[in-house]
């Protein structure tokens, strides 16, 4: 965290008033010699966050398809090489440079709904009780998010334990983090559960569909994009995770989490868009 004293004009300077602000840096990657992305982050964890975008938009899917990494020792930026297969699949690939709605990045690039991997497994067992927990968890680690509330956090998990947790003033930033860290653990992150602090983009859905996540949970709630890109992908949306009645967003298979044989609740007349909830 960075501070600002406000001197309100006094002689001397005399600071009297203490102006928080949360830490933001640009940081570059140049890939296979061209420009990629430049972020707007918090400059911490770097090397997760550059190995999380990299596995996210599908240049690499492990740590050992990192032909080189290497800092910039000047300035904040990456020069990397990825297997050429692996740069040209993605270059060619059918998708388009779009303006985000997340903070912390100007453009991302999102692809078409042909292109979202669709997942085999069942869905996650989730119950409210638990998502409270791993919330609770999540937000009890954030030590930024404690200094300023300016911050955004991500968190993948097993449904029982937080596995990996990343704070960023992007919250798309702090997913990228968490799937760094696994990737550099060596475990992939499909069919893990992902956490995050604000709302679910169709961006976001996107990257947590490429890694196969099985579900995504928000206190917030998913954009329509975002729903629609879950249910391409058999992946679980959990809007409003904390409240009494979390909302769940998915493709139907004909019961909910934890109903076992009871019906899943059926729609309101004239609300046919309205998701189920989790009981």
């Amino acid at each position: 965290m960075s501070e600002v004293n406000d001197t309100n004009g006094k002689a001397g300077g005399a600071p009297d008033v203490r102006l928080d602000a949360v830490d933001e840096a640009a940081v570059w990657l140049d890939l296979n010699g061209s420009p990629a992305v430049t972020w707007m982050c918090t400059p911490e964890r770097l090397d997760e966050l550059v190995v999380g975008w990299l596995f996210g938009e599908g240049y690499i899917d492990n740590q050992a398809e990192i032909v080189r990494m290497r800092p910039c020792t000047s300035e904040l930026g990456f020069w990397v090489e990825v297997p050429v297969d692996k740069y040209d699949a993605v270059e060619r690939a059918e998708r388009r440079r779009v303006l985000a709605s997340g903070c912390g990045a100007v453009t991302t690039i999102l692809g078409s709904m042909s292109d979202v991997p669709r997942r085999r497994a069942p869905s996650p067992e989730l119950d409210t009780p638990t998502l409270r927990k791993l919330f609770k968890e999540l937000f009890a680690r954030g030590e930024r998010y404690k200094d300023t509330g300016g911050i955004h956090a991500a968190a993948l998990t097993d449904g029982q334990t937080l596995l990996y947790h990343a704070e960023d003033i992007g919250r798309h930033n702090a997913v990228d983090k968490v799937l760094g860290a696994a990737v550099l653990d060596d475990r992939s992150p499909e069919d893990l559960i992902l956490l995050v602090t604000g709302r679910i983009s169709g961006e976001l859905a996107f990257k947590a569909a490429r890694a196969r996540i099985s579900a995504v949970a928000t206190p917030s709630i998913p954009s329509t994009i975002a729903v629609d890109i879950a249910k391409a992908a058999r992946m679980v949306l959990i809007g409003r995770a904390v409240s009494g009645n979390p909302q769940l967003h998915r493709e139907s298979e004909g019961r909910e989490p934890g109903t076992g044989n009871r019906e899943p609740n059926r729609p309101e007349p004239g609300s046919a868009t309205r998701e189920p909830e989790i009981r």
